[in-house]
């Protein structure tokens, strides 16, 4: 990975870690996927690994991780899907040629077609969306807490009450405050 460029934050949900090429949305956001060579290398560390994306793909994809966000945001809290998301979601969907596949250990991987695109991918990613979003996977949309972030993350702790998008990240970062918070409320406490 080139060092200019911010770390990704990959987690185990597709779909939002692909929104997550943006994080600190309500802060100073940080923008992931700056180039269209930037997404080619997320795609390759997320397994769809493509040979070359455009600027105008990169435009693409980032509707796209917009519309996802949009949508999961909308489920998270129990409102209405915006109608744009869902037709931009749809639209990535069914342009691109990939088909899921069986490994040998019972995993699900995606392959792309041959010649494979960023079109390709983007259907992966906006499949597994739906299927988040859609409620069929064991689990649940949530916002992290973080004022700052506010990410959309898919919940498949056993209590489904987790908080952070990341506990790296988020959730270290609010513990780190609350406790500084107290040491300054109270200074004698640390000795």
């Amino acid at each position: 990975m080139r060092a200019e460029f911010p770390d990704f934050r990959l987690g185990n949900v597709l779909a939002t870690s692909f929104t997550g090429t943006l994080s600190e949305r309500r802060g100073n956001p940080v923008e992931r996927i700056p180039t269209p060579q930037r997404l080619v290398d997320w795609l390759a560390v997320s397994g769809l690994a493509v040979d070359s994306c455009t600027a105008a793909q990169l435009d693409l994809a980032r509707e796209l991780r917009e519309s996802i966000h949009a949508a999961a945001t909308a489920a998270a809290i129990g409102n209405a899907l915006p109608a744009s998301a869902v037709q931009v979601i749809n639209d990535c969907s069914v342009h691109g040629r990939a088909a899921a596949i069986l490994t040998p250990e019972g995993k699900r991987r995606w392959r792309l077609s041959s010649a494979s695109c960023v079109e390709d991918a983007l259907s992966v990613i906006a499949a597994d969306a739906i299927s988040i979003i859609a409620g069929e996977r064991d689990g649940k949309l949530a916002l992290c807490a973080s004022p700052t972030c506010q990410a959309a993350f898919f919940d498949t702790s056993q209590s489904r009450t987790r908080k952070w998008c990341d506990m790296n990240t988020c959730g270290n970062r609010q513990k780190k405050a609350r406790f500084n918070a107290n040491q300054r409320k109270n200074p004698g406490s640390a000795k």
